[in-house]
């Protein structure tokens, strides 16, 4: 009759395994390891560490400093404002600003040039009337007439809002 086999698995000890471990790093991981000595060592010079402990030592003092900050209303109104104007920006394409900010300085520039004659009347209606200028009018009255409709909103709905039933 055939006999069992007996099997003796050895308990595993963790701590002797994580003891091995560590003597063998830094043979297996020298480079990383000398590496990390050298940006420790920079951040030790640039007084970095120095930096980082304190702020760990005043954690609480930090964190209630920054809570209170967070609270006033002009914090809160600032976030307000920052989410309102990432939705603004979301909704503009960017040649659109590309157009914006290369014509600011190229107009300063113009703006600011030394001209042998004096600027006249006459001749900044000319300008005016140019296709490019024509264009820019455009967009600022377009621009001018919906920010007064949205101000007439605006005050429409506070006059509503403050019980006041007439607005001009």
């Amino acid at each position: 009759m055939a006999q069992p086999i007996s099997l003796h698995v050895a308990p595993r000890n963790l701590r002797e395994e994580l003891r091995a471990r560590v003597e063998r790093a830094p043979e297996d991981h020298a480079e990383a390891v000398l590496a990390a000595y050298d940006v420790l060592q920079q951040l030790h010079d640039r007084g970095v560490l120095d930096v980082v402990r304190s702020a760990l030592a005043a954690s609480d003092e930090l964190l209630g400093s920054v809570v209170d900050g967070a609270n006033s209303p002009a914090t809160i109104r600032a976030l307000r404002n920052l989410v309102f104007w990432q939705g603004v920006l979301g909704r503009i394409e960017p040649e659109w600003f590309k157009g914006i900010f290369q014509a600011i300085p190229e107009g300063l520039a113009q703006a600011t040039a030394q001209r042998d004659e004096p600027v006249g009347l006459w001749k900044l209606f000319r300008r005016a009337r140019r296709k490019d200028s024509l264009r820019g009018l455009a967009a600022a009255v377009d621009f001018l007439e919906s920010f007064g409709r949205h101000l007439h909103a605006l005050e429409e709905s506070t006059a509503a809002r403050s019980g006041d039933a007439h607005v001009q």
